[in-house]
């Protein structure tokens, strides 16, 4: 069973998404900030990080730096509102290997997963 660490700092964010996960078999794991999923992801070695890009203490692009520089292999999909192209570029030239707008559909979270995932 995939372990997915879930990053967002809103929790009905987290919260739907990890039910979606949850749902259809996934392990979750969840982190309300940047600074936590780092922390997180070292200590749980997750299959696949969801990761918000807009949060406190530390953005997720920060956080994608810091994990594949502590797991060159992370799997990562950014999770990001409209209005945040530039970033998600930036995000996929330092490794991520998605991303998903938000307010995500179920069914494109879940085919972003297995692509992540394959």
């Amino acid at each position: 069973m995939p372990r997915i660490l879930i990053a967002d700092d809103a929790a009905f964010m987290r919260l739907r998404c990890a039910k979606l996960l949850r749902d259809h078999g996934y392990e979750v794991e969840e982190a309300e900030n940047g600074l936590e999923a780092v922390r997180k992801y070292r200590e749980t070695r997750p299959d696949a990080v969801l990761l918000d890009i807009t949060m406190p203490e530390m953005d997720g692009l920060t956080a994608l730096k810091e994990i594949r520089q502590y797991d060159a292999s992370a799997r990562i999909a950014m999770v990001t509102a409209m209005g945040q192209q530039s970033i998600v570029i930036e995000a996929i030239k330092n490794g991520a290997r998605d991303f998903v707008l938000k307010p995500f559909q179920p069914e494109r979270l879940l085919d972003s997963l297995q692509k992540l995932l394959s």
